[in-house]
């Protein structure tokens, strides 16, 4: 009952200038704080890349990462996790969340079983903090292991993925039967 009343607060709030504001906002970072972002961790990765870009990688493809990143990319591997994203987060799940509640609306009936499935932007926000807070934890303690948060943040980055993933396609899809029941 709890997940139908946050499903129908979110609709009630996804206007369509709500849905606009999200995706300029969306847009605006996009294009104007990811590149940055982007090109620190590449700095210190040395072409391995990192967790949050990764779908999948081991445990020992983390600490393998924490030991290229050497300790100042680990200090700003934290720092940004702590800072950037948790902003980014919060960015494209506005974004997701209300763009798919507002072409929803319009996409299914009200009584539609379907109508929760604006909820999955912010299982993918929750599971993206999850991953920062293990990677973080790894990356804070290396060369000292946590085999506990080295097993679960490539568990938490790859179901975060699933559920990003899945919200753009979702996005897609939302999009496509209002398009196809505005033609009607």
């Amino acid at each position: 009952m709890r997940l139908k009343k946050a499903s129908d607060w979110l609709y009630s709030k996804s206007t369509s200038l709500v849905a606009l504001v999200s995706l300029c906002l969306f847009l605006a970072f996009a294009a104007l704080v990811l590149p940055d972002q982007s090109a620190a961790a590449e700095a210190y990765s040395g072409g391995m890349g990192s967790p949050d870009t990764s779908l999948l990688y081991s445990s020992s493809d983390l600490y393998q990462m924490a030991d290229i990143y050497g300790a100042a990319g680990r200090r700003a591997y934290i720092r940004a996790r702590f800072t950037f994203d948790l902003v980014f987060p919060l960015v494209y799940t506005f974004f997701l969340a209300t763009s798919v509640s507002w072409l929803l609306e319009r996409a299914l009936a009200v009584e539609s079983l379907w109508r929760p499935l604006n909820l999955i932007p912010l299982a993918g926000m929750t599971f993206d903090f999850l991953e920062n807070i293990a990677a973080a934890m790894v990356f804070e303690r290396y060369p000292i292991q946590i085999p506990i948060a080295a097993f679960l943040a490539p568990i938490f980055t790859f179901i975060k993925w699933i559920f990003v993933g899945g919200c753009f396609a979702l996005l897609f899809f939302a999009f496509t039967i209002f398009i196809f029941r505005g033609r009607k």
